[in-house]
């Protein structure tokens, strides 16, 4: 324990230490469905209001329906890739449906490229994230990934206040508090085993409290809300603050309609500005879903709510990332916005 702490100090304190230039709006590809009146409404919303370059914005034809297959999208992600400018290094997608290609999620399949290995055998381990607890942010440079976050737009109203929320994110390292939520749930509180090293390595510079389930009473301030259920009870009792992030380790989370599971959508609701799910039974591993104390790290570093997650999650095949690509709650500094 003192040893792999250890490690992760030093971690810590090398990434603090880089200068490698992050995601910016101009380096933020937006994806849109020709076919979906409200998602080019919101993705032209979105561009406007991060001043987002217009030859960043392409939108592409959709088959309908909640899950693409490899073959269709491997196409349409061929005719994105083609469009975006050499610029882009990560992308918004501008719609609610298909959230998922075969059994891999649709960010990461358009991050990656669709390959079975990132998502079969469910339970084994699969392909790993080349960018997981990395410093800078040129994935497209790098690697040769365009790391994604789903921009739900079905409902117009719910899409414009997620949009706000971001580019509200002011500087919260002191007001806003991170909660870790150990369960009654064995299978699916295998993540609190990491709450005393989070605490260890970052409690010096963010408000971090742990919870036990039943929780009681309102929930106030949270920029972040970690957990593990089939169901949050709290969800509603929950105040979240602008760029705050939430999630739930359950197999099902990034099945956004049809599931009888919580999906991450109702974090989104709740007014969370982003969370994460899987799309298909990855069951309890936990390098398939956020490590809480990289998410942390990077999120309390300044970086982008996209970065954050993206470099949370050792294999982030079936794993649908949603929300605000930009919110950045740690980094004090006016935000132009636009109203229409």
């Amino acid at each position: 324990m003192q040893l792999r702490c250890l490690v992760l100090l030093v971690g810590l304190t090398l990434s603090m230490a880089s200068h490698a230039e992050g995601l910016q709006a101009a380096r933020l590809g937006v994806l849109f469905n020709l076919d979906d009146p409200s998602s080019g409404e919101i993705a032209h919303y979105y561009a406007l209001q991060r001043s987002i370059p217009a030859g960043n914005v392409i939108g592409l034809h959709l088959p309908a329906g909640n899950v693409l297959s490899p073959a269709a999208f491997t196409a349409l992600r061929a005719q994105a890739l083609d469009r975006l400018p050499a610029a882009v290094q990560s992308l918004a997608l501008v719609w609610s449906k298909p959230y998922a290609v075969g059994c891999m999620s649709i960010t990461t399949a358009f991050a990656a490229g669709y390959r079975a290995a990132f998502c079969e055998p469910g339970c084994a381990r699969t392909l790993p994230n080349p960018l997981y607890d990395s410093d800078g942010w040129l994935p497209a440079d790098t690697v040769g990934w365009w790391p994604a976050m789903l921009l739900p737009s079905d409902d117009k109203v719910l899409a414009r206040a997620l949009i706000h929320r971001g580019i509200a994110a002011g500087d919260h390292s002191a007001a806003g508090i991170s909660y870790l939520v150990r369960t009654q749930d064995p299978a699916r509180n295998v993540r609190a085993a990491t709450y005393a090293d989070t605490q260890l390595l970052l409690s010096h510079r963010l408000r971090i409290k742990e919870l036990t389930t039943p929780v009681g009473g309102d929930i106030t301030d949270a920029l972040a809300y970690f957990t593990g259920a089939v169901q949050v009870d709290e969800l509603s009792r929950i105040h979240f603050l602008a760029g705050a992030a939430a999630d739930h380790l359950t197999s099902a989370g990034g099945v956004l309609s049809g599931s009888q599971q919580m999906s991450a959508l109702a974090w989104i609701k709740q007014g969370a500005t982003a969370s994460y799910g899987t799309v298909s039974e990855p069951c309890n591993h936990l390098g398939k879903f956020p490590n809480v104390a990289i998410f942390l790290q990077h999120y309390s570093q300044g970086e982008t709510v996209l970065e954050s997650y993206w470099k949370s999650v050792a294999m982030p095949g079936q794993g649908l990332f949603i929300g605000e690509p930009l919110a950045q709650p740690f980094l004090a500094r006016p935000v132009a916005t636009r109203h229409q």
